[in-house]
């Protein structure tokens, strides 16, 4: 008789608790491998496509689409093994490989070589066996094909995010009459949400308050998933973090000057956050009070070795921040292709929770908004944020005469334990200075 497994959410790291269930990838009767994916999840971090250790008949499915499951909590069930005398076939030894877990937690990380692939076992093939003295729930009959199966029956839609799909299948929106707005007819969450509009959906962000809730009536919106998590930190930071900001204007001219010439001499192009990022390794080299943490615990300040870059980005799911691991060892070129591989992934949803999470210092570049300046909050447990504002023509003294030159206003917020004033401004200065003479980075090199 077949030994049903019950696979658990898996605690994916740094510290989740909870995730999002955003799309099933199997049914009730599918035959899975071992490490093939079974959900798609959307943690406060990232998108993630949780593998199952098991390979045999899926059982039993815990938990809708849109629903929020805690770390622990019973995913799916898996009927694993050889079945009992006179029963059904066997479930093909290329599919259902082992009896035991693989021990995998993402994608990428399994032991399978071959490609996952899933099997509907109709219900009278099934042995189903009981699971903590509960009955295995059946089957159903019909055999429905995948998602995927039916889309490619009925054309591909360009639509990356799962998100996207599901705003739509809850509304009842069928994406293939979209056009879409992004990059090749990429369908967006605002062109569903433009279309609910057009139709008369109520805003599917939000839910309506209800007869019992204080006056004045109005919306709620939940805080969770990446808003939830954000909250969260931005509070804990302004709770435990005595926070100071400066600020300085720079005349930006000369750095836009160098990178027109950098890229003017053919290969990689070279953007401006990465030598805004240069700069602010070679500051965090003379200045490695701001590269630290405190251990609040022990009342200790840990100064950091490696500088590990966060910068933030804004996507369709909030603000996230990806991090550049050991930025101080990389160039401008280098930083450049990294920051865009970074924005990519966090624009499609794919980031991973490595490449959220380990930030030891944060460049906020808040200039695409628009804005002059900024008082930045500091991702907790860093110490410190620099924020760059837009760069514009603005009436400037230089060498003596009234000029016209591209300024940027620099904000540096810090954590006052580990440094003082002196410390901060010396810092600050050492970043101008890099931005209206680039000499002096090659200079202090």
């Amino acid at each position: 008789m077949a030994q049903v497994l019950e696979f658990r959410l898996p605690d994916l790291g740094e510290g989740l608790t909870e995730a999002e269930i955003v799309r099933w990838l199997v049914e009730v009767g599918d035959v899975v491998a071992v490490d093939q994916p079974v959900v798609e999840v959307e943690t406060a971090k990232a998108m993630v496509d949780v593998p199952c250790p098991y390979a045999g008949v899926v059982t039993a499915r815990y938990g809708e689409e849109g629903s929020e499951l805690p770390v622990g909590a019973p995913l799916i069930t898996v009927a694993v093994g050889a079945p009992a005398s006179g029963g059904p076939a066997e479930v093909p030894q290329t599919e259902a490989r082992e009896t035991e877990g693989s021990g995998n937690v993402l994608v990428g990380y399994g032991t399978s070589d071959a490609p996952a692939r899933r099997r509907r076992v109709r219900r009278e093939q099934q042995v189903l066996a009981p699971v903590n003295g509960r009955p295995a729930p059946e089957a159903p009959e019909a055999v429905r094909p995948a998602p995927e199966a039916a889309e490619a029956v009925q054309g591909p839609v360009a639509v990356i995010s799962p998100l996207v799909r599901r705003l739509a299948r809850e509304n009842g929106l069928d994406l293939r009459a979209l056009t879409g707005s992004g990059p090749d007819g990429l369908i967006l969450r605002a062109d569903v949400e433009h279309a609910l509009r057009t139709a008369g959906t109520p805003a599917p962000a939000t839910t309506a308050a209800t007869a019992t809730a204080p006056a004045p009536a109005g919306t709620r919106v939940p805080l969770k998933g990446v808003r939830g998590a954000v909250a969260d930190k931005l509070s804990r930071s302004r709770t435990e973090i005595p926070d100071a900001t400066c600020w300085v204007d720079a005349d930006a001219t000369e750095l836009m000057r160098a990178r027109t010439a950098m890229n003017a001499a053919g290969g990689p192009k070279i953007s401006l956050i990465a030598l805004l990022a240069r700069i602010c390794t070679a500051a965090l080299a003379r200045f490695p009070e701001l590269n630290s943490t405190v251990d609040t615990t022990a009342r200790e300040i840990v100064r950091l070795d490696a500088v590990h870059l966060g910068f933030a980005a804004q996507t369709e799911r909030g603000l996230v921040v990806p991090v550049v691991k050991d930025a101080q060892g990389r160039d401008a070129e280098s930083l450049s292709a990294e920051f865009a591989r970074l924005t990519e992934s966090a624009r499609t949803g794919s980031l991973t929770p490595a490449e959220l999470t380990g930030g030891t210092f944060t460049l906020n570049n808040y200039g695409v908004f628009g804005v002059d300046g900024s008082t930045p909050i500091i991702n907790h447990p860093e110490a410190a944020m620099l924020g760059v504002g837009r760069i514009v023509p603005k009436p400037w003294v230089h060498e003596g005469e009234l000029a016209v030159r591209q300024v940027v206003q620099l904000s540096l917020t810090f954590d006052h334990r580990v440094c003082d004033g002196g410390t901060a401004g010396g810092f600050l200065r050492y970043v101008a200075d890099c931005v209206e003479q680039p000499a002096v980075l090659l200079r202090t090199l």
